[in-house]
C-alpha cells in the first residue's frame, strides 16, 4: 500500500484537474501551507483533508483514495474492492466462537 507521501500528488493532481489555484483555497488554508502540503513537507489532519475536498468538490475518500491507490484503474479497484471487503466484515455480527 502506498504511503501518505502519495496525498501530496493526489492533491496537486485534483487540484490541477478543478482548474483552481492554491490562492483558490485562501478560505481553509494559507497557499504556503497548501503548498507545503503538495510538496510533502506536512501531513494533513482528517479536518484538513475534509475542508480541501469541499473546495475541491470531491469526497474526502476521493483524495484519500487517489493517494493510497495512485492513477492506475485497476490500483484504485483493488483498494476499494478491499476496503468495501474490510467493512463488510466489520458489519458482520461477531462470530460466537470469538472471545
Amino acid at each position: 500500500m502506498a504511503s501518505h507521501k502519495s496525498f501530496a500528488t493526489a492533491l496537486r493532481r485534483v487540484r490541477k484537474a478543478r482548474g483552481l489555484s492554491q490562492e483558490a483555497f485562501s478560505d481553509v488554508s494559507s497557499r504556503t501551507y497548501l503548498s507545503s502540503l503538495e510538496r510533502d513537507l506536512k501531513s494533513p489532519t482528517l479536518n484538513k483533508v475534509n475542508e480541501l475536498a469541499a473546495v475541491l468538490d470531491v469526497h474526502p475518500l476521493t483524495l484519500l483514495s487517489l493517494g493510497y491507490g495512485g492513477d492506475k484503474p485497476e490500483d484504485l479497484i483493488a483498494l476499494l474492492t478491499q476496503v468495501q471487503q474490510e467493512l463488510q466484515s466489520l458489519a458482520e455480527p461477531p462470530s460466537s466462537t470469538a472471545t
